[in-house]
């Protein structure tokens, strides 16, 4: 079993910045080989959840094309976590953004998803 725990939401003006972390914890005995990729997405109320951005444990990176030269997605592996650098931050960008990973087991692959954290920017 994996738990994600997201923190770093909140209230900031646009061109503002924030930063969102996502730490990923293993309970119980399940054998996880390794958690790739990790990633961040979004979702406004009415709308289908969007891919924001995800890093696979060699770096490789996938950016949504309206995020791209703003937000910077990197991990550390040794934490098993991820972090989304915002910046320029626009009121569009307004959304509950959910840290998310696939993780590799002996038995198959299993995804996972944090509870969510709030990120609002005003105009």
């Amino acid at each position: 079993q994996v738990q994600l725990v997201e923190s770093g939401g909140g209230l900031v003006q646009a061109g503002g910045s924030l930063t969102l972390s996502c730490a990923a914890s293993v309970s119980g005995s399940s054998n996880i080989l390794r958690l790739n990729p990790m990633g961040w997405y979004r979702q406004v109320p009415g709308k289908q959840r969007e891919q924001v951005a995800i890093i696979t444990s060699g770096g490789t990176t996938n950016y949504l094309d309206s995020v791209k030269g703003r937000f910077t997605i990197s991990r550390d592996n040794a934490k098993s976590s991820v972090y989304l650098q915002m910046d320029s931050l626009k009121p569009e960008d307004t959304a509950v953004y959910y840290c998310a990973t696939r993780a590799m087991t002996a038995q198959g692959r299993f995804d996972y998803w944090g509870q969510g954290t709030q990120v609002t920017v005003s105009s």
